[in-house]
């Protein structure tokens, strides 16, 4: 192909580096009520996020005192997930444990 040489200028061939951009984290809350067990609480912290009995306990207390407790930090499906789980838990126990997400 004589004539495909003469067409070609010889450009380089550049590559754009794109930068993918980190996805929003949510926070899963725990809210406070008069008649959800602490033990509950725990166990749902031990079983669906996977905390430790001292730090169940911590943010259990967090919840009990402070009226929220943070159980974890996650991208919105991960979240919408756990608060779906802990919903089930609760009903299922009896208890109407709250659990909400919010963007961090």
């Amino acid at each position: 192909m004589p004539g495909w040489e003469e067409e070609y200028e010889g450009g380089v061939v550049t590559e754009t580096q794109k930068t993918v951009k980190k996805p929003p984290l949510y926070k899963v809350l725990l809210h406070n009520d008069d008649y959800t067990t602490m033990e509950f609480v725990v166990y749902i912290l031990e079983s669906v996020f996977h905390k430790s009995e001292a730090d169940a306990v911590q943010i259990m207390l967090a919840v009990h005192q402070q009226g929220l407790g943070i159980a974890g930090v996650y991208t919105y499906e991960i979240a919408e997930a756990k608060v779906d789980k802990v919903s089930q838990l609760a009903k299922s126990h009896d208890f109407p444990l709250l659990c909400t997400l919010e963007e961090e």
